[in-house]
C-alpha cells in the first residue's frame, strides 16, 4: 500500500499534483467588483510613490 501511494505522490499529473481549490470567501473576494477597484487604485497609488519617490 505504501508503494502505492509513493507511486502516486510523485506521478506527474495525478490528482494529488494539482493545487487545492479556493475557499468560498476566497472566490467571493475575487468576484466582488468593489473590493477589485480598492485593490487597483491602492497598487496604483503604490507604483505611482515609488516612481514619484524615483524622480526627485
Amino acid at each position: 500500500m505504501a508503494n502505492l501511494h509513493e507511486r502516486l505522490k510523485n506521478t506527474p499529473y495525478s490528482n494529488q499534483s494539482f493545487a487545492t481549490r479556493p475557499s468560498r470567501i476566497t472566490m467571493f473576494w475575487r468576484r466582488c467588483v468593489i473590493f477589485q477597484i480598492y485593490q487597483f487604485f491602492a497598487l496604483n497609488l503604490k507604483i505611482m510613490r515609488i516612481v514619484v519617490g524615483g524622480h526627485s
